[in-house]
C-alpha cells in the first residue's frame, strides 16, 4: 500500500504534468485514507495514479465526504476521468512504472522497504519449494519490479508474472496445460469468480486471502468454490 502511493505521488509530480496542482508541491505526503479506502476495488496499476492524482488535486479533490459516491460507478468513473483529461491506461502505467525505476536508481533500498511483506507468505513459499513445489507469483506490477523485490526478501519462485503477461485467468489457463495447480491464492473475489466461470480452469482449487485488498462484502457469501483463507491456515495447503 505504501509504495503504491509513494509511486503514484511520484508519477504524478515528475511525469503527468497536470495543471490541477503545482509540480513543485510536497510529494512526501502520508498516505491517504481515502486511497486505503479505494485500493479493494483497483485492477490495474495506472488506476492508482489516476485516484492519486483524483486526491491531491486542488479543486473537487476525491475525499472521503464523496469516496462511496465514486466507488457505486468506479470503472465508469475511472473512464470518465481518462477521457476528460484525455489519458489512456498506457501512459498513466509508464508514468507508475518510470516512478519506479526513478527511486529504484535513486535509493533501491527506500524503495524496497516500502513493501511490508507477510512473513507467513514467506514461510509458506520457502516450505513449498522444500516439498518440490513450484510456486508462481502473478502481481499486477512489471514483472521487473516484482523480481526486485522477490530477491530482496530472499524466496525463489519458480515463475514470476507481471501485467505485461495479461491477466490472470489468461496465465492460470496456460499454466494449466503443463501443470497440475493445487490451488490459486488472491486476494481480488472478481478475479476468482472469473477463474470458476472458465470451464478450462473451474476445477482449480481458489482461496480468497483474508490478509489481501479486500472490499467489506467480498467476504459475504462466497461461493462453495471459493475458500476464505486466514494467514495462520496459509500452510494447511500443503498439508492437502
Amino acid at each position: 500500500m505504501n509504495e503504491y502511493w509513494c509511486s503514484s505521488l511520484i508519477a504524478c509530480h515528475k511525469f503527468l504534468k497536470s495543471n490541477k496542482f503545482l509540480p513543485h508541491e510536497n510529494i512526501e505526503i502520508p498516505i491517504s485514507k481515502t486511497f486505503t479506502d479505494i485500493r479493494p476495488w483497483v485492477k490495474y496499476g495506472w488506476e492508482m495514479v489516476l485516484i492519486t492524482h483524483e486526491i491531491i488535486k486542488r479543486n473537487n479533490s476525491l475525499n472521503h465526504a464523496n469516496k462511496d459516491k465514486f466507488l457505486e460507478n468506479y470503472e465508469e468513473n475511472c473512464r470518465r476521468i481518462l477521457s476528460k483529461n484525455s489519458w489512456h491506461p498506457q501512459t498513466l502505467q509508464s508514468y507508475l512504472d518510470s516512478s519506479r525505476k526513478l527511486q529504484i536508481s535513486s535509493n533501491f533500498d527506500k524503495w524496497v522497504s516500502l513493501h511490508k511483506p507477510f512473513l507467513e507468505v514467506i514461510e509458506f513459499i520457502k516450505q513449498a519449494a522444500s516439498e518440490k513445489i513450484k510456486i508462481g507469483i502473478i502481481s499486477t506490477k512489471g514483472k521487473l519490479f516484482t523480481s526486485k523485490i522477490v530477491n530482496k526478501i530472499e524466496i525463489s519462485p519458480e515463475f514470476i508474472f507481471g501485467y505485461e503477461s495479461g491477466s490472470k485467468v489468461e496465465i492460470i489457463s496456460k499454466l494449466s496445460k503443463e501443470l497440475e495447480i493445487l490451488a490459486f491464492i488472491e486476494d481480488r473475489r472478481k478475479t476468482l469468480e472469473n477463474v470458476n466461470n472458465n470451464r478450462a480452469i473451474n476445477k482449480i482449487p481458489c482461496f480468497l486471502a483474508e490478509w489481501g485488498y479486500l472490499k467489506k462484502t467480498d467476504k459475504i457469501n462466497l461461493p462453495k468454490t471459493i475458500k476464505l483463507l486466514k494467514l495462520k491456515n496459509l500452510k494447511d495447503i500443503l498439508a492437502n
